[in-house]
């Protein structure tokens, strides 16, 4: 029996080194076609999504982009732009315009809780809790997490569900959670 060169040894240790490493590059995911880095902050990765030009252009016309850039940390329920195109029409152009900023902001404010909470915490919360997790908002509303079929879903207090679509989108304030759906206040 032939024993191992240093060589050999070397490169089987780099070789397990990186199957080991690379998960920890999976686990910011792309998004709306752009990488997400956990270095970043909500906004600066948010901004990079195509698939969420509308909820930047939302949270630009509230005036949260100061809030959403500090340290936090928040667990964001981040509608796409597929999202938003469902609302009835003129909607989201209506929330947009100066006079309805408090109703755009609260609506937003609905889809933000203070803290950092994984999908996984969320997922062992809501079965710990019976089937169903409660979290309070920043606007004072209370989205509900359950799990339907092994799958993430948020509720909204109007009877909205939305499915967690891309869970654990890790940001240096917070964790984004993509959704499909808006989350309306009540």
């Amino acid at each position: 029996m032939r024993l191992p060169t240093f060589r050999t040894i070397a490169v089987s240790a780099l070789v397990a080194g990186m199957a080991i490493a690379a998960p920890a590059y999976a686990k910011n995911p792309n998004v709306g076609g752009a990488p997400m880095y956990a270095t970043k902050n909500i906004v600066q990765n948010a901004v990079k999504s195509k698939d969420h030009t509308t909820l930047v252009a939302a949270v630009k016309a509230a005036g949260l982009v100061d809030t959403l850039q500090s340290a936090g940390p928040f667990t964001v329920f981040a509608p796409t732009n597929e999202a938003f195109a469902v609302l009835p029409a003129g909607t989201v152009d209506t929330l947009l315009k100066p006079e309805n900023k408090d109703k755009l902001t609260k609506v937003l404010t609905a889809h933000v809780v203070a803290g950092k909470i994984s999908g996984a915490e969320m997922m062992k919360k809501a079965k710990a809790m019976g089937g169903k997790y409660e979290m309070k908002t920043v606007s004072g509303d209370t989205l509900t997490a359950e799990i339907k079929k092994g799958k993430l879903y948020i509720m909204d207090e109007s009877g909205g569900e939305a499915k967690v679509t891309i869970a654990d989108v890790n940001q240096s304030n917070g964790v984004i959670h993509v959704v499909n759906k808006v989350l309306l206040p009540k």
